[in-house]
């Protein structure tokens, strides 16, 4: 066969806008391998860029319309079912999962082509589902904990938006790294926060955690509209503020604002976007393996009901990760 499904999108706009459709099957090219694909998962990239929220995100997929690319979804799971001729590390059958952010998206659909370096043996303890919800959100939360926020054990970390997707790896990779972590988030996710290794829990709707009194050496921002003014008063003096997801004004404010505070002061402000690479993958897949952090997934929607779970995403309910599945 030459076609598969494929979720498509060909103008801007609510997920009313994403279509089952029958497109050519793509063809490896010689450094790449052939993946069919048996899970992805749903990130806030996904919707960000279906209704090109913030408008800027139109540089990067089209002015107009998407003409970068059509298929959504960063994160898969598959095997793979071709190899190109210069391709090395990879053989038939081998289960992989990877971050297709770098090249075009693509993974609400059956098949998909990708480098290698973008790939990564999938952890023999996790399905295809499980491994499908960590590269992006995994990714994230380590680029911005360990490398963006230069955690340090005993260090006080503060995570705004700990039960979503990155939130829950970042809960996770936190304790791992030695912190004391306290979690922000509703009352309804408590317990599974606290299930994470949360040392303590913070629910938004009945205490603003920037003006209790607390500071933390670090806090990692996944979620919420707080103004940078607000995360800069609950920093420690030498403190670092990693914005990695939110409403666009938090974004403007960590790219415009944070190099300005951080230049004047002894705080450090910044924003951290996944970049995905196999040296990390690696490392993740060990963590995992190991035991040392685990997936948790939400719910699972199969490949026709994608636009249902970018809603379900979009309305912030997502309690971890939401699972796309092609069986």
């Amino acid at each position: 066969m030459n076609a598969m499904k494929a979720i498509v999108y060909t103008r801007y706009g609510s997920a009313d806008v994403l279509q089952l459709t029958v497109v050519d099957k793509p063809v490896p090219e010689d450094d790449e391998v052939l993946v069919k694909i048996h899970a992805a998962s749903v990130n806030a990239a996904d919707w960000r860029l279906m209704r090109a929220d913030p408008f800027l995100a139109r540089l990067f997929t089209g002015l107009f319309k998407p003409t970068r690319f059509q298929v959504l979804g960063a994160d898969i799971a598959g095997r793979i079912e071709a190899v190109g001729r210069n391709a090395v590390q990879f053989k038939l059958g081998d289960e992989v999962f990877g971050d297709m952010a770098n090249s075009n998206f693509g993974g609400f659909a059956e098949y998909k082509c990708a480098r290698e370096s973008e790939l990564m043996l999938k952890p023999a303890n996790l399905s295809f589902e499980e491994a499908a919800a960590v590269p992006l959100a995994a990714l994230t939360a380590l680029h911005g904990l360990r490398d963006k926020g230069q955690l340090q054990p005993g260090q006080k970390v503060l995570i705004n938006g700990a039960s979503g997707g990155v939130g829950t790896f970042a809960l996770q990779m936190a304790k791992m790294f030695g912190a004391e972590v306290t979690a922000v988030c509703s009352s309804g996710k408590a317990e599974l926060a606290r299930s994470l290794g949360a040392d303590h829990v913070i629910d938004y709707t009945q205490e603003d955690f920037t003006r209790n009194g607390k500071q933390y050496d670090l806090i990692f921002a996944v979620n919420g509209n707080r103004s940078i003014f607000d995360y800069k008063r609950a920093l420690s003096p030498h403190g670092i503020y990693v914005m990695a997801g939110g409403k666009p004004t938090q974004l403007f404010q960590a790219l415009l604002l944070g190099p300005w505070i951080s230049m004047l002061g002894r705080q450090k402000m910044c924003a951290v976007s996944s970049a995905p690479n196999q040296l990390d993958l690696l490392y993740l897949k060990e963590l995992l393996e190991s035991g040392k952090i685990k997936p948790v997934i939400d719910r699972r929607y199969p490949l026709i009901e994608v636009a249902e779970a970018i809603r379900y995403v979009e309305a912030g309910h997502a309690s971890g990760k939401v699972i796309i599945t092609m069986g």
